[in-house]
């Protein structure tokens, strides 16, 4: 109860300084563009790539694979769930990495840790 108190007070404090936790934001936007979480599937047949905001930035096809699908529907279909599931590791890690600039730059201004603040973006 007391660190909820705790984080209350450094947030009433906080929005006191609504030019600094603008720029935070900021930062945090500017750095979840550059970072990068890559997945992979398929013993690395399929490779994505994701940036901080969730978004796929590239997409590797193994040139086998590829051969492979050429007129085999049920290659196709394995390759579509490579590719699901290389996204949706990729996203996980890019869920990460956010979590962590936030982290970092709630740190930075002060903040205690606030329960559920990682909950925002999703599961770690």
């Amino acid at each position: 109860m007391f660190d909820n108190l705790k984080a209350m007070g450094a947030l009433a404090g906080l929005m006191k300084n609504k030019d600094g936790l603008r720029a935070a934001g900021e930062r945090v936007k500017r750095r979840l563009t550059e970072v990068r979480a890559a997945g992979q599937a398929g013993g690395g047949a399929v490779r994505v790539t994701t940036d901080g905001q969730m978004r796929v930035v590239e997409v590797v096809l193994d040139p086998a694979l590829v051969r492979g699908l050429v007129g085999d529907p049920p290659g196709a279909a394995q390759a579509a769930e490579l590719i699901r599931d290389a996204v949706n590791e990729a996203l996980r890690q890019s869920q990460a990495l956010a979590q962590r600039e936030v982290a970092r730059e709630a740190e930075a201004l002060g903040l205690p840790e606030i329960p559920g603040l990682g909950s925002l973006l999703g599961p770690g």
